[in-house]
């Protein structure tokens, strides 16, 4: 068995008011929906509203590491059904997420985002055989790499398991994993205002903001399956 795990949790630099917490319907893509936990905060947040989406970002503290910064983003569809196009884009447009991701604080009424919790598992061999990466998988293929633990017998991966879960709510995130932007003037303390309720599909990106790099990404369709 071949195993590599990645452990995240982070802690929101403003947490939601685990008071204000209420339920609120959340619409599928099936046209039904579910009651679910949504969370809020009366504070300013970092957002962006463009033609037929809107970007949030949520800082988490960065304790006794000064050097990293990390942020959860959230990319909602102005549309019910616009998670598919949205993903598409955000995939195949280079730089999208430092493009669109929120300089400036904006006022945000109505404010709601759920709780989620969800995971994903898959076997990934096929898939990295696919982009090319065939030594592992062959006889033999492991067997230098652990032949100074004492193996003599030839090593190869057969399978390659892959499992992801994070989880969002008041505090911050919990997550694991195993295997030409267009500046605007911002005056004093003047605050754009806009809407931000995510009561339908939408997608999520934990990143590192110095480096730029995507430690986990998903889409929320239902916040109550997990």
């Amino acid at each position: 068995m071949l195993a590599n795990a990645l452990y995240f949790k982070g802690t929101w630099v403003n947490p939601f008011p685990k008071m204000l917490t209420s339920d609120r319907e959340f619409y599928l893509l099936n046209g039904s929906s579910v009651l679910a936990p949504f969370m809020t905060s009366p504070g300013p947040q970092y957002c962006r509203a463009f033609s037929d989406f809107k970007v949030l970002k949520l800082p988490y503290k960065n304790g006794r590491d000064s050097e990293h910064y990390f942020s959860m983003y959230l990319f909602l569809p102005e549309a019910l059904d616009g998670l598919p196009s949205l993903v598409h884009k955000l995939g195949s447009a280079y730089g999208f997420i430092q493009c669109h991701a929120p300089y400036k604080q904006a006022i945000l009424t109505p404010f709601f985002i759920p709780k989620f919790k969800i995971s994903s598992d898959f076997e990934a061999s096929k898939v990295l055989k696919g982009k090319g990466l065939v030594r592992p998988s062959s006889p033999g293929g492991l067997t230098e790499m652990v032949r100074q633990l004492g193996a003599e017998e030839e090593l190869f991966v057969e399978e390659l398991f892959h499992k992801s879960c994070i989880e969002v709510d008041e505090h911050g995130t919990e997550a694991a994993s195993a295997c030409v932007s267009r500046c605007g003037d911002c005056r004093g303390d003047y605050y754009e205002r806009l809407e931000f309720v995510a009561d339908h599909p939408f997608m999520f990106v934990v990143r590192e903001d110095v480096s730029g790099v995507v430690l986990f990404a998903g889409q929320v369709l239902n916040p109550l399956s997990s």
